[in-house]
């Protein structure tokens, strides 16, 4: 009855309501268009004239940034340009440096095969100049040279200069596949400067050495410069670009060509080197432009363009605003009243009609009005909102009662003894029959249950409380005056929901495993909560000649082989283990939870035997043990940052595979 009452009341202001659109209708159909008319012209134009100056404020305000986008751009493909021509520079130094290693090859062929030939400095001069180098030298077993092409250098001893000693680690370990190819550098003997590449000499422990003009490779690098890469790109009405090198302060570069001295000592450092963020500047003739610098490589880069030509462009983009916002107010204004006249004003009619006949007591009355969707959709919320104010009551109960949503309604108000509650307490609640009768008859049992619950809020999630381990809630409550309205509403499947997608990113699909960032969130956590006197070991592993498995048997089965590797690494102790694959053939471990390093490095000899006695199946009768490298270190520091204890035993599983792989090496080792 008190939902009833309810609706009742609702239905008394909605004819009240009627009422009065009824009588501001008796200015008749034409009055109500000129005022609707009259009024859409009015706020059509504000809202337009709005909109300009919301624009214009803008477009002021974003000119210069989108001016400083379009340059740092430009800058940036500029520097783009500058690294993707280094790579090819270095590809090309490289192929370079094989050829002039062959050439040395060549020579200690020969040198093996006819050795006469090098003791003449004409003949060795010769055989340069076939070869295409510009000098050949060649050493006896301590590193002096015993022939040369330059005669002044026979005698040169190769341990007593910076240049040439680094040639020597041919003869330290020796071997005929030796070689050595060093950058151009002033030589020893007369600081020249030069590129030498050396190959060990055959059949007898020696160098031997040719020498190249770093000219030779100088022509490849020449289209590598701003002046060049400047004249690629594309210049706007009144832009410039310019560079300057940061070690002299002079200008190396301007678009259109180099000035004269005058203004070219205009383009410093001290100028322009504050603009990376756009900067206005005056020129000499007194105009003002906005720059944009970069600075790459100990060079800065800009871009300038005159203000007076960002002005235009900002002038232009207005007026043609103003002009687009003028043709959509026309536009709207026409279609406004077209639909005002044919689709509105006739159906309001008819629906103010036949709300005047509700009002007068009529409720059979049935409203049918057609035209568009929502004229019949209004009529259908009317005509229902007329039949459930008859029936408000009974039809709430039958919804609630029918409805398969998992939802609890409750009320309860001070004057009361017990609680009104909906059909399907007791399944939310995870309660007992006689539960539900004691909360019927009194209602602080009730609340201390619904307290109870609330002690167990979800992380993150507001209004949502566990009730068991795989049951959760959301309670919503309602303030009266005199007591209060709550709905308790089934919400496990979300919740699990959320925790299934959390746990899917928290871990590696492939294997099961942490990721690598929730490994080091998790890690940080545990070490917090370390006790006086624990110690953990942060283990980094990578799988031995994993790429050979992939190549050799496919990815299918390289993925069958970390799979293998992470269930080994998930099967120990989950109260002594976190484990995690950081990347590809990457995986790290925690073992924590022990009072001793020896504890520790059990722990890991039983992990590398676990991985000795569990061979894979690579092909049909082909069967495998795991092989990885590890690398640990131990802390009793709870303190310690777990990314610089991840970069220690980084270090000691690169040391392991240096040493001998398919072992494990602790960082403490290393600095021994």
């Amino acid at each position: 009855m008190k939902s009833y009452f309810f609706f009742r009341k609702k239905c008394d202001k909605i004819k009240r309501k009627v009422t009065l659109l009824g009588a501001e209708n008796t200015n008749g159909g034409m009055s109500m268009q000129k005022i609707f008319r009259k009024n859409a012209v009015m706020i059509v134009t504000i809202a337009i004239l709005i909109l300009f100056a919301g624009n214009s404020v803008v477009t002021l305000f974003s000119v210069k940034r989108q001016q400083y986008h379009t340059f740092s751009s430009k800058i940036d493909q500029i520097i783009q340009t500058m690294k993707n021509n280094d790579k090819e520079i270095e590809a090309i130094n490289a192929n370079l440096d094989v050829d002039y290693v062959t050439r040395a090859k060549a020579t200690a062929y020969i040198l093996e095969h006819n050795e006469e030939v090098f003791q003449r400095v004409a003949e060795l001069q010769r055989l340069a100049r076939l070869l295409d180098v510009d000098e050949i030298h060649v050493t006896d077993e301590d590193g002096v040279i015993i022939y040369s092409s330059v005669g002044k250098y026979v005698g040169v001893d190769f341990r007593k200069g910076k240049q040439t000693s680094e040639f020597l680690s041919i003869l330290e370990d020796y071997k005929e596949s030796n070689y050595f190819v060093q950058d151009e550098q002033p030589n020893t003997a007369e600081g020249k400067v030069m590129k030498y590449v050396a190959v060990a000499r055959r059949g007898k422990k020696g160098i031997v050495q040719v020498g190249l003009d770093p000219e030779r490779q100088k022509k490849e690098t020449e289209r590598n410069t701003y002046k060049y890469i400047f004249s690629l790109f594309p210049i706007d009405e009144g832009e410039e670009l310019f560079s300057i090198d940061c070690d002299t302060d002079t200008l190396t570069a301007l678009s259109g060509g180099m000035p004269d001295d005058s203004i070219a000592k205009r383009y410093t450092l001290e100028r322009f080197q504050d603009c990376t963020q756009g900067g206005l500047r005056q020129k000499k003739d007194g105009t003002y432009w906005y720059v944009v610098t970069k600075e790459y490589n100990n060079t800065l880069i800009g871009a300038s363009i005159p203000v007076r030509v960002l002005f235009f462009k900002l002038l232009f983009n207005l007026l043609a605003t103003l002009l687009c916002l003028v043709c959509v107010e026309i536009i709207m204004l026409v279609l406004l009243n077209y639909l005002v006249n044919k689709k509105v004003i006739i159906g309001i009619h008819q629906i103010l009609n036949g709300l005047n006949r509700i009002t007068d007591g009529n409720y059979d009355m049935t409203i049918k009005v057609g035209g568009n969707p929502e004229f019949e959709q209004l009529s259908r919320g009317i005509n229902t909102m007329v039949k459930s104010v008859r029936h408000s009551s009974d039809r709430l109960a039958k919804i609630l009662e029918m409805s398969e949503v998992p939802l609890v309604a409750f009320e309860y108000q001070e004057e009361w003894g017990h609680v009104y509650v909906t059909k399907g307490l007791k399944e939310i609640l995870n309660l007992t029959d006689m539960d539900i009768d004691s909360f019927y008859q009194d209602k602080q049992l009730f609340i201390n249950r619904l307290q109870e619950i609330m002690s167990h809020p979800i992380k993150g999630d507001k209004d949502i409380y566990r009730v068991t381990k795989d049951q959760y809630v959301k309670i919503h409550f309602m303030t009266e005056e005199n007591g209060y309205l709550g709905v308790i509403t089934d919400v496990s499947a979300e919740v699990k929901e959320r925790q299934r997608m959390k746990y899917e990113n928290n871990h590696d699909q492939l294997t099961g495993l942490c990721r690598y960032q929730y490994f080091k969130q998790q890690a940080a956590e545990i070490m917090q909560m370390m006790k006086t006197g624990e110690m953990c070991a942060i283990v980094m592993m990578d799988l031995d000649s994993f790429k050979q498995i992939n190549d050799n048997y496919s990815h299918d089965v390289g993925d069958k082989y970390l799979q293998n590797f992470g269930m080994l690494l998930q099967s120990q102790s989950e109260d002594h283990c976190l484990t995690a694959r950081r990347s590809g053939d990457e995986f790290c471990m925690m073992i924590y939870g022990y009072r001793t390093k020896e504890e520790i490095e059990e722990q890991l000899r039983q992990f590398w035997e676990l991985l000795e006695k569990t061979p894979v199946q690579l092909a049909f009768k082909e069967w495998k043990a795991i092989r990885a490298s590890g690398g640990y270190v131990c802390t009793t520091r709870s303190e310690m940052d777990i990314t610089a204890l991840l970069h220690l035993a980084d270090k000691a599983l690169y040391r392991a595979k240096e040493r001998q792989k398919g072992t494990f090496t602790e960082y403490a080792e290393i600095e021994d």
